[in-house]
């Protein structure tokens, strides 16, 4: 056991269990109404904004698992800056007005912008349902994370023992999400925010000083693993697949229930803009932390013997604790963990939270008490937050990760086919609920077979098009058929729906 990472990692740890506790408090309001508990009563401006959408989108698993795919991929595992820097355009351009709408109208979810679209409580409900189903094993797998730093400071077992430090963990996060809403990961993702910065950037220097400079790192990888493999001729192979995974996770991001949150606690739709050109400065430390995966490379980790119980426990997710025990002394690397496993802790609080929200707002208040009053409303939230925490710990806990990992790949093919409702549904009139709804049902089962076919352990489907082999993400294929069914249904159904008037009328 590493006792002084292990001390200053709980006393990191302790530092934010007060500071959820109190954020109650802070900027405070009448916590018995949803849109003040699981919005923050919509008062964030652009500073805890950017703080609040960086720790949701840049979190413990993104730490551990982008340089981890690096470290065992190579090159391929970039197409994460790409596509983060994809997305803030699509920020800029669109979630001002879905803000705006929101506000208006008293939103505090996706479904909720759907209902009020198109009347149609069952596409809401689809779309409610994908987002929930979407993110528990996202916050499953920031468990993963969570496992991986605590691990390494050698505080492991087998059962409950070994399960123990997790689950205390977590029981402390759901007490202060339960009390403070959204209020405590604001405050919580400033210090996870700095720390993740103190650390990528202490890594990103120690390393090619010790290793003579950034030569010796790149000389160390191998060359295969250095550049995407050109595509044969008659295929696009990893160009088609680098730029398709780019592109749909960047289409996908912003859809998340978690990152739809983030987005309607900002103060206005200004804050919204102004963090669309400055949340970029979080894709540069993102790929300063791809570089880490080879940095582990150059520095051999995975052949020391003193990692090799690490490695063989969690693959290639230990090669940044073996990165950081390697290079830095305890002290340091317990500052690591800890701004790791507050990285787990944030977007974990607004996921949950996000979900709740959803199954107080769009099931319980839209389904089972339409009359429910705003503090019912509130105390279902807060039951519910409780019960998503819960049957992620008991998923991570019970199912072996690869299969967690599978379901997050389900997970992404799945959120990505609520885009024609949430975003396309703000300007085009063409679009209806039921014509929207089947597309929703063919875009999902569409992607669900195609993640079948290869036994759910990859994102890509090729499809074959005049004789050329066209490799591609696969929640992008599934959402062209979605948007095809979408709009000829929507067309064919017009004259026997009425139709609903955009927003803005």
């Amino acid at each position: 056991m590493n006792g002084p990472a292990l001390t200053v990692f709980i006393a990191l740890f302790a530092v934010v269990t007060g500071i959820g506790f109190w954020a109650g408090r802070w900027r405070a309001g009448d916590l018995t109404q949803l849109h003040e508990w699981g919005l923050g009563g919509r008062r964030f401006g652009t500073f805890v904004t950017w703080f609040l959408l960086g720790g949701d989108l840049y979190t413990a698993y993104t730490f551990i698992a982008v340089p981890a795919l690096v470290y065992g991929a190579g090159a391929l595992g970039f197409f994460a800056v790409p596509y983060t820097i994809l997305v803030y355009p699509l920020l800029y351009l669109i979630f001002p007005r879905l803000w705006a709408l929101a506000h208006k109208h008293g939103y505090v979810t996706s479904s909720d912008v759907v209902l009020g679209r198109y009347g149609n409580k069952w596409l809401a409900l689809a779309v409610g349902v994908t987002g929930i189903v979407a993110t528990m094993p996202y916050i499953a797998l920031q468990l993963v994370g969570m496992q991986v730093v605590i691990g390494a400071m050698g505080v492991s077992g087998a059962g409950l023992m070994g399960d123990l430090p997790l689950i205390l963990a977590f029981v402390i996060l759901a007490a202060f999400t339960y009390t403070s809403g959204l209020r405590a990961p604001a405050m919580i993702a400033v210090l996870k925010d700095l720390l993740i910065y103190l650390v990528v950037i202490a890594v990103t220097v120690v390393v090619p000083l010790k290793l003579g400079g950034f030569g010796p790192v790149f000389s160390a990888v191998p060359a295969a693993k250095l550049t995407l493999a050109a595509p044969a001729a008659d295929t696009y192979g990893a160009y088609s697949i680098y730029a398709t995974l780019a592109l749909g996770s960047a289409l996908a991001l912003f859809l998340y229930p978690h990152s739809l949150t983030a987005i309607l606690s900002s103060s206005s739709p200004g804050a919204i803009r102004r963090n669309a050109a400055l949340l970029p400065a979080y894709s540069l430390v993102l790929g300063l932390l791809a570089l880490l995966g080879f940095m582990a490379t150059a520095l051999h980790v995975g052949t020391n013997p003193a990692f090799a119980a690490g490695f063989r426990q969690y693959g290639n997710n230990f090669a940044v604790p073996a990165l950081i025990l390697s290079i830095f002394p305890p002290w340091f690397a317990g500052v690591a963990f800890a701004a790791i496993a507050i990285g787990a802790l944030v977007p974990s609080a607004i996921m949950s939270i996000a979900c709740s929200n959803i199954v107080s707002r769009t099931l319980y208040r839209g389904f089972i008490a339409p009359n429910a009053t705003g503090a019912q409303e509130t105390k279902v939230a807060k039951i519910a937050s409780l019960a998503v925490k819960f049957g992620a710990l008991v998923f991570i806990v019970f199912v072996p990760v690869p299969y967690a990992l599978q379901f997050q790949l389900l997970g992404g093919l799945w959120m990505i086919q609520v885009l024609p409702a949430v975003i396309l549904g703000l300007y085009l009139r063409m679009l209806g609920g039921w014509g929207l709804l089947a597309g929703w049902a063919v875009g999902s089962g569409l992607g669900t077979w195609m993640a079948y076919t290869t036994s759910f352990k990859a994102a890509v489907f090729t499809l074959t098009v005049a004789g050329i082999s066209v490799p591609g993400y696969i929640a992008l294929w599934a959402l062209a058929a979605n948007v095809a069914v979408s709009v000829v249904l929507s067309l064919l159904l017009k004259p026997f729906v009425a139709p609903a008037p955009l927003f803005a009328e």
